[in-house]
């Protein structure tokens, strides 16, 4: 399934880190800052929190929530938040079935091997549940700075 700008984002709900079952319709009237990544604890899914941590009150300024989701069960979030001091809830997709409704389940290819997995993505809704913006195959580096950037002029 491919996600298009201004299309209603698919509704889902999740067990989140913090003990509560998230509901993504639950978040309209609010900005939702939702961001794909492949697994807890690796060097670039760390930087990229590390990143959204860093400027968490920044996007609460702009009255964005940010919501993380990669198919690591929730005690290995808790453990990945505990360790960085990440203000926000992480999402446990273990069946990867919003990643597929979001189209960044994908077959990657790593030293020759080739494997399903999250592609590295973040998706905008505003605050009437419709995707503003969509980033795919996102580089971490500068990219949380890109979507605050995204959030201040365009909504």
């Amino acid at each position: 399934m491919s996600i298009e700008q201004g299309q209603l984002a698919p509704d889902f709900q999740l067990p989140a880190s913090d003990g509560s079952t998230v509901k993504l319709s639950d978040y309209r009237e609010k900005n939702v800052v939702l961001y794909f990544y492949p697994k807890d604890m690796t060097p670039g899914c760390t930087t990229e929190a590390c990143d959204f941590r860093d400027q968490h009150t920044n996007f609460e300024d702009v009255d964005a929530v940010i919501l993380g989701v990669s198919p690591d069960p929730i005690a290995r979030h808790e453990k990945f938040i505990e360790k960085h001091g990440l203000p926000f809830l992480l999402l446990a997709d273990v069946d990867h079935e919003v990643a597929e409704k979001f189209g960044v389940w994908k077959l990657k290819k790593n030293f020759g091997k080739e494997y399903m997995g999250i592609e590295r993505s973040t998706f905008i809704i505003d605050k009437e549940g419709k995707i503003a913006r969509a980033w795919e195959k996102v580089k971490v580096k500068g990219h949380v700075e890109d979507t605050l950037q995204y959030l201040r002029e365009y909504l």
